[in-house]
């Protein structure tokens, strides 16, 4: 009587033939040949020693770069001022960069802030008028809670209030100084005795986006910005009043011609007005800062993604178009098949992902670290995927019988969407599309990037974001895989039991298994 396993072995040994065995070695090099040549090939470069990029309280790449006129503020105390105006510059984009434009980009800031020393990266709360989201409080990079619509001017200036208890910060906004409104608290673990309060300005890079090629494809260009906040009737409690205000630049400033020529960043003090002028930003940092997430070494995933489908196919069609076979045994090759394809990349993923990082990292560049979880998930997750595309080719070879008929279907299915949505090659709109309907969604098991409300970024597939998170991808995966083994499953029998015919027909003894 055949045992459980027998099926699972007899098709392992269909499988193990020699030029599929050298495919998915070949699948497996090409993943980690392509991202190491990527990593080896990519260096920073730096007018002398690179700056090292700054990481906030939880461990994570931060902004950090702003203007900062401030003081020493004790356990307990307050700072209120009244925000007169906001304005700022923009430049044209390339190649005129030498013309500047009035404006703010939506999220220049300026406003007060209670901070941890003047160490980029250190804790902070701060409440700001934005240019295009009204007041905000924001807190330790990745907090942001919303307050009242709405910009300012001399006719309709804002009062903003941050007032601190130990750990404890939180803010307030006003029309009119008297009538107050909570907009949020923070609590800032760690937050000295003698922390800095004060006012800030900062404006991140305008993103303009310009198209590419003939496919509607677009392509990134920051533009400088700069932002100027102008406070008066500033007034301080539990602070040192003794001395004025302390100037400090966080972050790289003042290397602009703008700010060279014309003006520069600071803060300037005249008959009780402060004028803060500033670039950078104070939030996360992405891959849009030049820092480069883990998944930027799986360039040689298209190639093998197309290898394997190639082979799953191949493997459904060997046994001939005719073939019948029972539902038992199309389990037991999707199974050998998923595993082999899944213990395949796993292997990859496992050494190009942390290898490539380490020698990015030896580079000079960033590399935008994450868990263990979230390295677990990458690695698992996307071998995963490969897996069960495999096991979509197979069943739609199963169906379709003939491999010069499933295999286009099958690469136009999976590995197209997943390759031109990698690049800027079609607009954001059809590429987000294809990445949710289609079975390459399951990929999005590669994704390490954070989307943040608060920066403005380029969130496309062909920048690193998938449109699904990645346990919704997967679903999409696993529901066109589980629809196609239905289908295929439905045109054979459970079992073929074993018939033998009359040995006197046969002109022997001996009985025929006709499985």
């Amino acid at each position: 009587m055949p045992t459980t396993t027998e099926p699972l072995r007899r098709e392992w040994t269909r499988f193990r033939r020699p030029g599929r065995l050298f495919a998915m070695v070949a699948a497996a090099l090409a993943v980690v040949a392509v991202g190491l040549i990527y990593a080896l090939g990519n260096h920073a470069s730096c007018d002398g020693p690179c700056p090292v990029d700054p990481t906030g309280p939880d461990g994570s790449l931060v902004n950090d770069q702003f203007v900062f006129a401030h003081r020493d503020l004790g356990e307990s105390g307050s700072i209120t001022v009244r925000m007169s105006s906001m304005t700022g510059t923009i430049t044209y984009p390339p190649p005129n960069h030498d013309q500047i434009l009035p404006g703010l980009v939506p999220w220049a800031k300026a406003g007060i802030i209670v901070k941890d020393g003047v160490r980029p990266g250190s804790s902070y709360a701060a409440l700001m008028l934005t240019g295009a989201h009204g007041v905000r409080m924001q807190y330790d990079y990745r907090h942001d809670v919303a307050g009242r619509a709405g910009g300012v001017s001399v006719e309709s200036p804002r009062w903003l209030r941050l007032t601190r208890s130990g750990d404890t910060v939180t803010g307030y906004e006003s029309a009119d100084g008297e009538r107050w409104t909570r907009v949020g608290t923070a609590r800032l673990p760690g937050l000295p005795k003698t922390a800095q309060v004060g006012l800030f300005a900062a404006s991140p890079g305008d993103l303009t986006l310009q198209p590419v090629g003939f496919g509607g494809g677009v392509k990134e260009h920051v533009r400088f910005t700069q932002a100027s906040g102008v406070f008066d009737k500033v007034a301080l409690q539990g602070a040192d009043t003794t001395g004025g205000w302390r100037t400090d630049t966080l972050g790289d400033m003042n290397r602009t011609d703008w700010e060279k020529y014309h003006q520069p960043s600071g803060a300037v003090e005249k008959d009780g007005t402060i004028t803060v002028t500033g670039v950078g930003d104070i939030g996360p940092a992405g891959s849009e800062d030049g820092a480069r997430p883990v998944e930027s070494t799986l360039g040689g995933l298209p190639v093998a993604l197309i290898v394997v489908l190639v082979v799953a196919v191949r493997f459904a069609t060997s046994v001939g178009p005719d073939a019948s076979g029972t539902r038992r045994e199309l389990a037991a090759r999707a199974a050998v098949l998923g595993a082999v394809t899944f213990a395949t990349g796993v292997l990859a993923l496992g050494i190009v992902i942390p290898v490539g990082a380490s020698v990015l990292k030896g580079n000079g560049i960033t590399v935008i670290g994450v868990s263990a979880f979230t390295g677990a998930r990458v690695v698992v997750g996307t071998a995963a995927a490969l897996a069960l595309a495999a096991v979509f080719a197979f069943a739609l070879g199963t169906l379709l019988r003939r491999a010069r008929f499933a295999v286009p279907v099958a690469l136009l299915a999976v590995a197209v969407p997943y390759a031109v949505t990698s690049f800027p090659l079609i607009a954001d709109g059809p590429a987000q599309w294809l990445l949710r309907l289609t079975p390459a969604a399951g990929f999005a098991a590669q994704q390490t990037l954070v989307e943040h409300a608060q920066v403005l970024a380029h969130y496309a597939p062909s920048a690193g974001y998938f449109p699904l998170p990645w346990w919704a991808g997967m679903g999409v995966l696993c529901a066109y895989v589980a629809l196609l083994l239905w289908l295929a499953a439905r045109r054979l029998p459970p079992s073929s039991p074993a018939r033998t015919a009359d040995p006197a027909v046969l002109g022997g003894g001996v009985p025929v298994d006709w499985r």
